[in-house]
């Protein structure tokens, strides 16, 4: 298994495949901005400064934290795959300098400009500009081009509006008045989406990285094995529960991929799994951390500021749908395993569950403490995971095997510096997407044309809306695709009598789900690498994997009892009748229960999966429906099972096994090695 130390180091592979390798001065400089990103990040959150009656506007930490992120990230990533790399060129110091000056610029000026925000004087223009210019590199540099090209087709309206015709003629906007406007309004760079980046995120950041330094991720690890992995399939099983556990710390699909598959992957392949089952094994688990509470991805803090709701209400009406994600992969591996006769691991290979539990308190400590201040004595969630990132750390001076130096809390400050700058360069590109909006009208233009198609068909505007999201997931991060839905889309949703964090809800899970979507799939590629596989077939065996979250997001958008929202009775029978459903339809995906399903059977338990799915509801023209259909897949579902259990034998489950070795899924003769 993996040790603490291993576990760090895969993650600074991974960030330090992208990243120059410095040495010298310039190398000193670089980890001195990256550690002060979230070490005064960590000053002004905890009210430092007006303990000590020193006034700070909101607007002067942002502006401080944004000019940080573009200083390091042109000290730190080359400008290509094939980029300077062991020094930093001429242009890219010049550019270092602008971004340290635009954000001390901020920082310093801003008591002074917050009374004369509409001013324009050249001053503001020129770094306004330099400000974007830097933001769109940052952001080629970081995630690719995709949003940029976005951000350009925003700004080309907002310059040309008075061009445009019918509906979406508009006022056009100087250059001047549009830059002094983006760059220091609270509508455009320095706006919501980069104040979560740079409060909530950023603390829960730390708290991942905190995790890390003091062995909880090495636990989660042991523990997950320890318990399933001596259970048929039980190296994939473990997978599942280290990279949903793992999920709740992190939040992002690649790093999870990363982290786990260097160890789950292989196993997976020894046990039996051919490589590409594994590596989608391994990249839906990760991908389904991002919608794992109590700790989701960064879009999820974004939603409940959009939502003004507690975060907590987000973590809360996420809870099921993750649960059925899981459930439905769980249920789908174990019954792979069975029909491909795989079997658990030796006692031998298998850690001790009593070692791992005396390391427990690295992980459940701090994670009790997270949820008890997010859910029973409600707290902001930055003030939570402070509290959860200080109980880590007391926790970690009591772990065996962790030793917490200065040195071990100067790394943890530099990575999580590291890790925050794709972040920031998302959120304040976003940010002049949003100021467009708000500045042209161009997001009420926007909402009343959706809300029109919307009128026509509810159904094709949601499939509309699920398609243009994992389309651009597949060029951008889930946080990104949300900050630009949100804001987009969302509106035109909820204009539709439906439950607004259900709207957003929707939004985030199809923005995830490009993660795993063929063509384009990044956590798919990260794991078919580790898995030496071909990523498109690794995509569709995760398609089929994670198939759920295709269909509950249409499901809590009618009738969000998913969403724990209503009577608790219809609450209660929804939730359970929706994790028999997710049982049915593993059944169905993969043919097998107590012995290998015909064809006809396959499709029988499918539609009794789907009756149990719909979400119960007792009133309007529908109720009736979800009664009936959850009543008959109830019986249907039922009957299934007895007639499986029947007809099952030893001798025929044996000879099932050995004919479905042949089976494209689970081919271990025809896998790759």
């Amino acid at each position: 298994m993996a040790s603490t130390a291993e576990t760090s180091t895969l993650v600074e592979l991974e960030e330090s495949a992208r990243c120059r390798s410095l040495t010298g001065p310039i190398a000193w400089l670089a980890d001195s901005v990256l550690i002060a990103i979230p070490a005064l990040g960590v000053f002004f959150l905890m009210d430092v400064p007006q303990r000590l009656g020193w006034m700070v506007f909101p607007e002067q930490y942002i502006g401080l934290f944004l000019g940080l992120a573009l200083c390091a990230t042109f000290l730190t990533v080359p400008e290509g795959a094939e980029g300077t790399r062991g020094r930093v060129p001429w242009y890219d110091r010049v550019a270092a300098a602008i971004g340290l000056t635009i954000g001390l610029y901020v920082f310093i000026q801003y008591p002074k400009l917050v009374y004369s925000l509409g001013e324009i004087s050249p001053d503001r223009v020129i770094l306004g500009c330099l400000t974007m210019l830097l933001l769109a590199e940052a952001c080629r540099r970081l995630v690719g081009w995709p949003l940029i090209i976005i951000v350009g087709v925003f700004l080309f309206y907002a310059l040309f509006a008075n061009y445009f015709p019918g509906a979406f003629y508009g006022r056009g906007w100087s250059l001047a008045r549009l830059s002094t406007y983006l760059f220091l309004d609270t509508n455009g760079m320095l706006g919501q989406a980069l104040q979560v980046a740079a409060g909530i995120v950023l603390v829960f950041v730390l708290f991942g990285q905190t995790l890390y330094a003091v062995g909880g991720a090495a636990f989660l690890s042991d523990f997950a094995l320890a318990v399933t992995g001596r259970f048929r399939g039980g190296p994939a099983k473990m997978a599942i529960v280290s990279s949903s556990l793992f999920g709740t710390i992190s939040g992002s699909a690649v790093a999870n991929v990363v982290v786990d598959g260097a160890f789950t992957i292989p196993m997976m392949k020894k046990s039996g799994y051919a490589p590409p089952v594994a590596a989608a094994v391994e990249a839906t688990a990760s991908t389904g951390g991002q919608i794992m509470p109590p700790v989701m991805g960064a879009a999820a803090f974004l939603m409940a500021e959009y939502l003004g709701i507690p975060y907590a209400q987000v973590a809360l009406a996420a809870f099921v749908p993750a649960l059925l994600f899981y459930v439905a992969l769980f249920v789908q591996v174990d019954l792979l395993a069975g029909r491909e006769g795989l079997r658990g691991l030796p006692p031998r290979e298998l850690p001790s569950l009593g070692s791992a539990m005396r390391r427990s308190a690295s992980f459940l400590v701090p994670l009790s403490v997270l949820v008890i201040f997010l859910f029973i004595i409600p707290r902001r969630a930055e003030g939570a995971g402070s509290f959860a990132i200080l109980s880590a750390l007391i926790a970690g001076f009591f772990t065996p095997g962790v030793q917490l130096r200065p040195k071990t809390l100067i790394e943890l400050l530099h990575n999580t510096g590291r890790a925050l700058l794709d972040i920031a360069a998302i959120t304040g590109l976003a940010g002049i997407v949003i100021g467009v909006l708000q500045l042209t009208g161009l997001g009420f233009t926007l909402t009343l044309t959706l809300t029109t198609i919307g009128e026509t068909s509810a159904i094709l505007m949601l499939l509309c809306t699920a398609i243009v999201s994992m389309i651009l997931g597949m060029g951008m991060p889930t946080t990104a695709v949300y900050i630009l839905l949100a804001v987009l889309v969302a509106p035109a949703i909820t204009k539709l009598g439906i439950v607004p964090i259900a709207a957003h809800l929707f939004i985030f899970y199809f923005g995830m789900l490009s993660m795993i979507t063929p063509p384009v799939c990044l956590a798919i590629y990260a794991a078919a690498s580790l898995a030496k596989t071909d990523p498109i077939r690794a995509g569709w065996e995760a398609v089929r994997l994670g198939v759920l979250a295709y269909v509950v997001p249409f499901l809590f958008v009618f009738s969000p009892t998913l969403l724990l929202l209503g009577p608790w009775e219809n609450v209660a029978l929804s939730v359970a009748t929706a994790i028999f459903g997710t049982a049915l339809l593993g059944v169905g995906l993969v043919g097998y229960l107590f012995r290998v399903i015909g064809p006809v059977r396959r499709i029988l338990f499918l539609i009794a999966a789907v009756g149990l799915l719909i979400p119960i509801v007792d009133a309007g023209k529908h109720a009736t429906l979800t009664w009936a259909s959850n009543g008959v897949g109830l019986v249907l579902g039922a009957a299934l099972i007895l007639i499986q259990w029947l007809a099952r034998t030893p001798g025929a489950s044996r000879l099932a096994a050995a004919a479905k070795l042949q089976a494209p899924v689970g081919n271990r003769r025809q896998s790759e090695h």
